[in-house]
């Protein structure tokens, strides 16, 4: 039997977006999941057909080349690599800290974070502009949950073990029956660990667990931007009785720079030049982020104008650099010499003389020709 339009399986147009067609899938899952419909083959063919109608417009390369293709174009890709409507399922929506859409739909957890995983971390740290752009490695300090050392994380007093759950059966969560729905809950007897211990671990309660300060180095990449969130795996709290750690994760803060600003990979600052330099023409040095350059003023230089320094700027994610722009900041002098207060005149008088329409620079540059 040839497969229905994807679009059509999850009953939404050619061009609804990402929101819409993770909202159709939701739908679809909701109605058709085998545990609301147990022995039903029906349904669970409409599952599986609606899982892979959203991993492949769900996905923007896939759909790109679904709708350029048809399912043709999408075949050539493997499918589900062999994983069942279930696995895809529980890929596309399980874990995280909101928890899965499964949990959403029928209050459990299945798939997902394993249940005796630590914690996930997040914390701010802050970084200097020059940090920002040249990359850089910072060390920061932590307080995290750690294995405990008497009892090797398992929460139990040493020589004693901990117990499967009676309750569950060490699978950590209990199921019940309600009508069509199967809710799914955290096992109150051993609150989702699986286990039960009657002979505590005295330094740490049990738990497995003890809060301590820890040190870790951080490498920031070169060219980041401002509240990046990193991520360290396994960097987070430890888990709970051999479960693994959880992640840290390090929302960058990037101070102002007093003298460059970011657009994109080129940085923009602004350079004062006097009105002679910029009538006349003139090479003046300018800061950088290796250092001071060299750079020409043309002459006739407008005031705002920007002149560009090529591969001056912030490395990019292609690899190259961009540029550094510079606005030119013409300078009023506040006060002035009896000199230049006498060219000034001059300047004045041919304006006054001529009706010369030319811009200030054109006829500075004039008299000195």
């Amino acid at each position: 039997m040839a497969k229905r339009d994807f679009y059509e399986v999850l009953g939404v147009d050619k061009s609804a977006g990402v929101s819409d067609i993770k909202k159709a899938y939701r739908t679809q899952a909701m109605k058709y999941h085998p545990d609301r419909n147990p022995g039903d083959k029906a349904a669970e063919a409409k599952f599986k057909e609606a899982t892979e109608a959203y991993e492949v417009l769900g996905d923007e390369k896939l759909r790109e080349r679904y709708d350029q293709y048809g399912h043709a174009g999408v075949e050539s890709q493997g499918g589900h690599g062999g994983r069942s409507a279930e696995d895809m399922f529980g890929d596309l929506f399980g874990g995280g800290g909101a928890g899965s859409i499964f949990e959403q739909i029928l209050g459990g957890g299945r798939g997902g974070r394993d249940r005796n995983q630590g914690a996930d971390l997040q914390m701010h740290l802050e970084i200097t502009f020059r940090e920002a752009v040249n990359g850089v490695t910072k060390t920061i300090e932590i307080k995290r949950n750690e294995s405990c050392e008497t009892c090797s994380g398992s929460g139990a007093k040493p020589g004693t073990k901990a117990a499967t759950c009676r309750m569950c059966g060490g699978a950590g969560k209990v199921r019940q029956q309600q009508g069509f729905f199967i809710m799914e809950t955290h096992c109150p007897q051993c609150s989702g660990s699986g286990k039960t211990i009657s002979d505590p671990c005295t330094t740490c309660r049990g738990q497995g667990v003890l809060a301590k300060k820890t040190a870790l180095k951080v490498p920031v990449p070169a060219g980041i931007n401002d509240s990046t969130q990193l991520r360290m795996n396994g960097e987070g709290e430890a888990g709970r009785q051999g479960g693994r750690r959880g992640d840290l994760y390090i929302v960058l803060r990037v101070r102002p720079d007093p003298f460059f600003e970011r657009h994109d990979d080129n940085l923009v600052c602004k350079v004062p030049v006097t009105y002679a330099q910029a009538a006349l023409g003139a090479e003046i040095e300018v800061p950088t982020l290796t250092g001071n350059a060299k750079l020409k003023i043309p002459a006739g230089t407008q005031p705002g104008e920007y002149l560009r320094m090529r591969g001056l700027g912030v490395k990019g994610d292609h690899g190259g650099r961009g540029d550094q722009l510079v606005m030119v900041d013409i300078t009023v002098p506040k006060k002035t010499t009896e000199r230049q207060k006498e060219l000034l005149r001059e300047l004045g008088q041919i304006e006054e003389a001529t009706g010369d329409q030319r811009s200030f620079f054109d006829k500075l540059k004039a008299m000195f020709d």
